[in-house]
């Protein structure tokens, strides 16, 4: 027999309240990113008319994009960004699998002991001169590989992998091994295809870390070329001059205000972590959950 719940006019009060509330944090979350956009797009006058705050701009202007995407310094840093984005994620997936993989096999031997190691990093580390000098002493100042190196493997990110692993069906693997596969097919072609929640998941994870890489382009690279995009706009930021950061005459700026500009490639910045995320998000919610069931 089916039961039907119905609701009075208290259930309705009471969803018409969280639905308010749910509205007003939505609204309060989105408006940054509105008033961004809107001020990449408004021209100097209205700017000034509206003393620096406009809502609903009555022009448009793209001249801010065209004048950051001319410049080369812009258009340079994204493409480093989206280099260390797509490589670093690829390594971080690549290892942290394989290492989660081989872990969650409890005849591993040394397993608790390699364990235990991972654990105390995430509570001990050694600080930050200590991974500086490590990272000068390898020679990997000033290129891309130290802001993809040093972070190579969470151990957060592993352990929850491992977790997955560790709670996909045994019985799988031992058929695919009777069927004569070995560790490593067994991994790609029936763990992997299973993982896909997870993978995808902790490759959000490592993609969304190296795309807002700041401190360690700060610390680790002195090459203005190859700077990331988080560390040209903290340039424009703290620099006397916009024109000065972009590596173009003061003409082609003094028509735009620097707000406009800065809010130009904070939106260069974001927009491709909104377009991927969507896609993403449908991974996103199973994996960590299922990732994080089993202690």
């Amino acid at each position: 027999m089916a039961f039907v719940l119905k609701k009075n006019k208290s259930d309705y009060v009471v969803d018409s309240v969280l639905y308010l509330v749910l509205a007003l944090f939505c609204l309060v979350t989105l408006f940054p990113l509105y008033f961004v956009f809107i001020m990449s797009i408004t021209p100097y006058e209205e700017v000034l008319k509206h003393g620096g705050f406009v809502l609903i701009p009555s022009t448009v202007t793209f001249e801010a994009f065209h004048t950051i995407l001319e410049s080369g310094v812009v258009p340079k840093a994204l493409g480093v960004t989206t280099y260390i984005t797509l490589l670093g994620t690829f390594l971080n997936i690549l290892v942290t699998t394989g290492l989660a993989y081989a872990l969650s096999k409890k005849y591993l031997p040394g397993r608790n002991i390699v364990l235990m190691g991972i654990v105390f990093t995430m509570l001990f580390s050694g600080g930050l001169i200590p991974l500086f000098l490590t990272v000068k002493a390898t020679g990997l100042m000033n290129t891309l590989w130290a802001l993809m190196i040093p972070g190579l493997v969470s151990s957060f990110n592993m352990l929850i992998m491992k977790t997955y692993f560790e709670g996909l069906p045994h019985e799988v693997e031992e058929a695919a091994k009777v069927d004569g596969c070995g560790d490593l097919q067994t991994l790609i072609r029936i763990v992997l295809p299973l993982s896909l929640p997870v993978i995808a998941t902790m490759a959000l994870f490592y993609g969304v870390g190296h795309w807002n890489t700041y401190f360690a382009g700060i610390m680790y690279i002195n090459d203005r070329d190859l700077f990331p995009l988080q560390v040209v706009l903290r340039n424009m930021i703290v620099a006397p001059s916009v024109s000065q950061e972009l590596s173009v005459s003061a003409n082609e700026v003094e028509m735009l205000p620097p707000e406009t500009i800065k809010m130009a490639v904070v939106v260069v910045a974001i927009i491709p972590v909104l377009v991927i995320y969507p896609f993403l998000q449908k991974y996103f919610m199973k994996g960590m959950l299922l990732g994080a069931v089993k202690g």
